[in-house]
């Protein structure tokens, strides 16, 4: 069932998102070469508790930590660990708060240092495909109408589009319904109205689309172990339209500060 929001509950969750934005660009700052994704874990939870909220992925179905750490060939729910990055890498952190009794899910795809061209461009494209599946949040669109935008455009580019993993609705849990795959036909799924509120979050990858899991029951790789990027935004149908609720503005401002990250 889908749960529709308030103009009220909708600026609750803007806020929400706001924090887990502000979290990846304090993540942003501390991205080097060097650094571990445990270590970033530790600054994203400290800084979501110092902003009143609380994590929103420490515990949740028993996930271990603050952040998903996905890197090079991790599409998603990577576990932080003590490896310290290297130039060269991407990595994708996806990060959960809740403030006020509703959530904010929001995750970029940093790159370390000098990337390969073909990887740089995989981050392009991913990033690019997520707003134009924003453009599809229309009222009188269709679910399939977000999947299909992803879709085409991504695998024009010769991308694999992960099939088994979907972006979601998004409220006073982390995921509810409708769920929102990155593929599509257009017309097809359930309608989307006012005060609709998902999380839309493209995870493509530069080969295959097909994935694994790994035994630590949480991480999920690209079957071929080419690498695999992911964006994700909080979007809410106000008057009919797309509203943004979460930015990169942050993440942004870091990169332009940060000469380890390439961007």
């Amino acid at each position: 069932m889908i749960k529709l929001k308030s103009r009220e509950e909708i600026e609750i969750m803007r806020e929400a998102a706001q924090v887990v934005s502000r979290t990846l660009g304090v993540v942003a700052e501390h991205i080097t070469p060097g650094v571990t994704p445990l270590q970033l874990d530790k600054i994203a939870e400290e800084y979501i508790r110092d902003q009143g909220a609380e994590p929103g992925f420490l515990g949740l179905y028993d996930f271990p930590n603050t952040l998903c750490t996905s890197v090079n060939e991790q599409v998603v729910h990577g576990i932080p660990n003590d490896k310290p990055l290297e130039e060269g890498d991407i990595i994708s952190v996806d990060c959960g708060a809740v403030l006020n009794g509703y959530y904010g899910d929001h995750a970029y795809t940093f790159a370390i240092g000098e990337i390969k061209p073909e990887v740089r461009k995989l981050l392009d494209i991913t990033l690019e495909s997520l707003y134009l599946g924003i453009e599809q949040c229309k009222v009188g669109n269709r679910i399939g109408d977000i999947g299909y935008a992803i879709q085409h455009f991504t695998e024009s580019h010769g991308y694999g589009v992960v099939r088994e993993l979907v972006g979601h609705g998004l409220g006073k849990k982390m995921h509810e319904d409708p769920q929102v795959p990155n593929y599509g036909k257009r017309g097809r799924g359930k309608k989307l109205q006012e005060g609709i509120v998902l999380a839309i979050e493209p995870m493509i990858n530069l080969g295959t689309h097909r994935i694994m899991q790994l035994n630590d029951g949480w991480t999920i790789v690209t079957a071929d172990r080419k690498p695999s990027a992911h964006f994700e935004h909080d979007v809410a149908i106000v008057d009919g339209k797309p509203d943004i609720l979460s930015t990169f503005d942050y993440v942004d401002k870091a990169l332009a500060k940060n000469p380890a990250i390439n961007g």
